[in-house]
């Protein structure tokens, strides 16, 4: 029997507040996924009290949060974050990313997933 190739899931949100990326379950194995999620904001030129916000939340759990003061003015800005997680047989995988702003403007929004 062939092993099946590590899976790749994917979704680039563009500017939404709120995104979820869906990882179907699978009936026979476990796995294993190494999660990237990352967010950049348009930085005004005057940051003095722009910020932006990430919240990574996993099957409705969250994982992670962090708000940061906006900094470039005039170009962009961000916040990454990665983590593992393993997905029981037969179990969907749920990862929410969401993001807030204030004196900056959501521009992308991004969740990868692969196989570890």
């Amino acid at each position: 029997m062939t092993a099946a190739a590590p899976e790749h899931w994917s979704l680039r949100a563009a500017d939404v507040a709120t995104a979820t990326l869906l990882i179907p379950p699978d009936a026979r194995r476990e796995r294993r996924f190494e999660i990237a999620c990352a967010i950049t904001v348009a930085a005004p030129a005057d940051t003095a009290a722009a910020w932006h916000q990430m919240t990574v939340q996993a099957n409705g759990t969250r994982q992670w949060q962090r708000r940061v003061p906006t900094h470039n003015p005039g170009a962009w800005d961000g916040l990454d974050y990665r983590f593992s997680r393993s997905v029981a047989v037969g179990q969907t995988l749920r990862v929410t990313v969401s993001v807030a702003c204030q004196g900056a403007r959501r521009r992308t929004l991004v969740i990868e997933a692969d196989e570890a």
